[in-house]
């Protein structure tokens, strides 16, 4: 047997939880996690390079984030210590009351998880931005909600941000770096205050976005727990007193290990915690009793998002927090369709390409550097566009499973989405003409992209479901605490285990759920 009690495979808000609180508890916990363990210096906002994870060749090429095509939806996660914590807009939000009474297990229901929401934002440091720190983009959202009569539905969202109280927009040069004040948060972490520089979802480069290496996992770390970047599990299988797996250490190519463990928790997020469990049933067959609902059941939880622009408004999409305020609509007075919206910021590459090579001194000795330097801090080449952004609650249209190769079709090990647009057409379809009914309410100019009008194509950042939680096999994968129906001891607790799309963002309720199943396993 391994030194370890518990494997908890996958570093994202279901794992870092998960190997918290059961290190907590008394239990040895390894944490084994496929990406890298990420230093500022090695984010892509600061060093401009190591952008995407190659899921074909991970050994090589083990970057930022993982974008998976699967034909008419593309699926964006993270990859590294702390999972989706690393590219996620910082939004900490509970999902309303009415999501849990239908489509989950009789024990989960919003009282239940109240007090984990609490914990976890408490653990999470979530703040909302000051009011005198709006973004135009806050602004603009605020606007628009009074001029539909929807103002009572505005709300700035929670973030799991530390801002500074002292912060202006305007100060000279009021993005710089010097000006994030550093501290020390409980768990021991060097963090500083945001500065609005707006890299949020490609590495916070002051650290005043609080990822979960800065909570849950560092509180896991000075408990005894131990963290092993660069390893991916390949399968699963039952022993006596335990379970083996077999990882692959991508640090040194590839080579793979088997270790046993007593418990097993698999935290690799809707993508990867179900791929992991259908390669085990139907590729490598270690898993055979897994419930035929694996893979099913699974929703994009309806993102989408329309570029509209303002000919005489200033927006600013690359300044602030990339999500600061919400429209709330989830309660289906829109025709029924259920969303909720919201501003979407993003980074603004070039300028901080630009400021990479501003901090060179020789690069200042000449006009062009001197000129390229003014440019990164004073211009912004897409003030007047407005990304709207948001989520809508879609009914469950997907299904994962094990497909054949187009070259090699007698292989059938490759990982397929069959997703159904119809499930979500009414939500999105809603959400889309609420971002042309707002962009029109303030005097902008949008169109529903093509990419959804003609084609039905949706990116998502937020998956859920494919190893669904319910009270019985039939109807899902695990029970109310995230244990495997036949398997004990092992666990899925992350977001592939959430049976219904939120509508929202879901960071928060992953949280909430991984806190509510470790307090029942001992």
């Amino acid at each position: 047997m391994s030194q370890f009690d518990t494997v908890v495979i996958g570093s994202g808000f279901g794992g870092a939880v998960t190997a918290c609180r059961l290190q907590e508890k008394g239990s040895r916990v390894l944490v084994l996690e496929r990406g890298r363990r990420w230093d500022v210096a090695d984010y892509p906002s600061v060093s401009q390079k190591n952008w995407l994870w190659d899921d074909d060749e991970p050994e090589k090429q083990n970057g930022w984030a993982d974008l998976r095509l699967f034909g008419d939806m593309s699926i964006i996660q993270g990859a590294g210590v702390g999972g989706g914590s690393l590219i996620y807009a910082n939004v900490s939000i509970e999902a309303k009351p009415d999501v849990f009474e239908q489509g989950w297990p009789d024990a989960i229901r919003y009282e239940t998880l109240a007090p984990h929401y609490a914990t976890a934002g408490e653990m999470l440091g979530v703040q909302t931005i000051p009011d005198n720190q709006w973004t135009d983009r806050t602004h603009l959202m605020k606007d628009a909600a009074d001029k539909i009569g929807a103002g009572d539905r505005f709300m700035v969202v929670p973030q799991a941000i530390t801002f500074d109280p002292d912060f202006s927009y305007d100060r000279a040069l009021p993005m710089d770096r010097r000006h994030s004040k550093t501290f020390t948060n409980a768990h021991g972490k060097t963090q500083g205050t945001c500065i609005h520089c707006g890299n949020c979802d490609i590495g916070c480069p002051v650290q005043a976005k609080n990822t979960l290496d800065l909570n849950y996992l560092a509180r896991a770390e000075q408990l005894g727990a131990e963290i092993r970047p660069l390893h991916q599990v390949r399968w699963i299988k039952p022993v006596e007193g335990g379970y083996q797996l077999c990882v692959a250490n991508l640090a040194a190519g590839g080579r793979e290990e088997v270790m046993t463990v007593a418990r097993v928790v698999v935290s690799a997020g809707s993508v990867g915690s179900t791929e992991l469990l259908l390669r085990c049933r139907d590729q490598y067959k270690t898993l055979p009793k897994l419930s035929r609902a694996l893979g099913k059941g699974w929703t994009s939880n309806g993102d989408f998002l329309t570029p509209a622009i303002y000919r005489d408004r200033e927006i600013s999409p690359t300044q602030g927090p990339t999500i600061s305020a919400a429209i709330d609509f989830l309660d289906g007075s829109e025709g029924g369709a259920k969303f909720f919206v919201e501003d979407g910021g993003y980074p603004d590459v070039i300028g901080n390409m630009l400021d990479k090579l501003g901090r060179y001194p020789k690069l200042l000795n000449n006009r062009l550097g001197q000129a390229l330097v003014k440019y990164a801090s004073d211009t912004d080449p897409t003030s007047s566009l407005m990304p709207w952004f948001g989520q809508a609650k879609d009914d469950a249209g997907g299904r994962f499973y094990l497909g054949r190769r187009w070259l090699m079709p007698w292989k059938k090990d490759r990982l397929k989405l069959d997703w159904d647009y119809r499930k979500a057409e009414k939500a999105v379809q809603g959400l889309a003409d609420m971002h042309l009914r707002l962009t029109k309410a303030t005097g902008g100019e949008a169109s529903t992209p093509p990419t959804w009008s003609w084609f039905r194509n949706l990116v998502t950042p937020h998956p859920l479901g494919g190893c669904n939680m319910a009270d019985t096999p039939e109807q899902g994968v695990v029970d109310q605490r995230g244990e495997v129906f036949g398997y004990p001891n092992l666990f899925v607790i992350d977001g592939a285990m959430v049976p219904t799309a939120l509508g929202l963002n879901p960071s928060r309720t992953i949280a909430a759920l991984a806190e509510h199943a470790c307090a029942q396993i001992d």
